[in-house]
């Protein structure tokens, strides 16, 4: 009895965790103009008198006049190309061809080649932890039934890229483990691939060329926004944003990102709290708070601590459901990793 009692509180945990994190075209000059044969013809005239031969009006031809323009205007931004032919003129004279080309060139002139961040990031310094392993005790409650579990954050990193690993485990449901692999870059960490698997594996992969985020779920592609993160990058992200500038994030200051889950993007804010002591499995240690208020009816409130001691990696996280169920991660020991 007691075996399935502790199994449906573990089961509740796993539950509590679920969705939340763990813790011109070129063109060619026109020919030139062909020119017309002069002919010479001979006259008789019978009479001396001189009849004054008034040259004959041929109709203008059927082209499209030439507008010259003081100032070259910017082509729409759906303009047809520039071999179309207009259903009312005809075709676009050679003329009209070449204008159009030198109005092109000067209105829209050649990008700058090389690529600029974009300006919410361009201004941060970014210092990363180092590699490390932290060990943590879990507690939580369901229901007013108390449960307890293990967890582990493996975070490695080389300069260029990154690696990082959360697991929550119990000696009877097993464990759930999160994983994120990707970049270290001048904006922070730069996701390449989440996973999240209790019993098989759902994975999101990060798409920097095309901007978008695809799932292994089959759930659909999401937008992949400058800055994003997956639900465990986040934290070694405001990790590395913190220790690169300890002083620039006052109390109260909003921290947002694109968090990107194993089926799917949402929006995470960060509040920046205070510095405070906390007393954890591990011993006596200074933690910056941050909080995020629930995003749904069935998400938890999630409150983390950066310890600057550990690179600013979370000592401590704690989920709380809207019923008062918690699971709270507390640091234990730090390790090589």
């Amino acid at each position: 009895m007691l075996t399935l009692l502790t199994a449906a509180v573990l089961l509740a945990h796993w539950a509590l965790l679920h969705g939340a994190p763990l813790a011109v075209a070129t063109v060619e000059s026109p020919s030139s103009e062909a020119t017309r044969p002069f002919i010479t013809r001979t006259i008789t005239v019978p009479a001396p008198v001189v009849e004054e031969i008034k040259p004959r009006k041929e109709p203008a031809p059927a082209t499209r006049p030439r507008v010259v323009a003081t100032k070259a205007l910017p082509l729409r931004p759906q303009a047809p190309p520039l071999e179309a032919t207009s259903e009312t003129n005809g075709p676009l004279a050679p003329v009209d061809v070449a204008q159009a080309a030198i109005e092109t060139i000067a209105t829209n002139p050649e990008p700058d080649p090389t690529p600029k961040p974009p300006a919410a990031q361009a201004a941060r310094n970014y210092a990363f932890p180092a590699s490390a392993r932290l060990k943590y005790d879990i507690k939580g409650e369901v229901k007013g039934f108390p449960y307890f579990a293990y967890g582990e954050l493996l975070w490695r990193q080389d300069g260029k890229t990154y690696d990082a690993r959360m697991e929550i485990s119990h000696f009877l449901l097993g464990s759930r483990v999160q994983t994120s692999t990707g970049q270290l870059t001048p904006h922070g960490l730069e996701p390449i691939r989440f996973g999240d698997k209790v019993r098989s594996e759902v994975a999101a992969h990060f798409d920097h060329i095309q901007n978008k985020v695809s799932f292994s779920a089959n759930t659909p592609d999401a937008p992949l926004l400058p800055g994003a993160q997956d639900h465990l990058s986040v934290f070694m992200q405001l990790a590395s944003m913190l220790g690169g500038a300890p002083g620039s994030f006052p109390k109260d200051t909003t921290l947002p990102f694109q968090a990107i889950g194993p089926r799917s993007s949402e929006s995470w804010v960060f509040l920046v709290g205070e510095l405070e002591n906390l007393s954890l499995p591990g011993g006596e240690i200074k933690a910056l708070k941050l909080s995020r208020p629930a995003t749904g009816e069935f998400d938890p409130r999630v409150e983390v601590w950066l310890a600057p001691d550990v690179g600013y990696l979370p000592v401590r996280i704690r989920l709380t459901q809207g019923n008062g169920d918690f699971v709270e991660q507390q640091w234990s020991a730090t390790q090589k990793p």
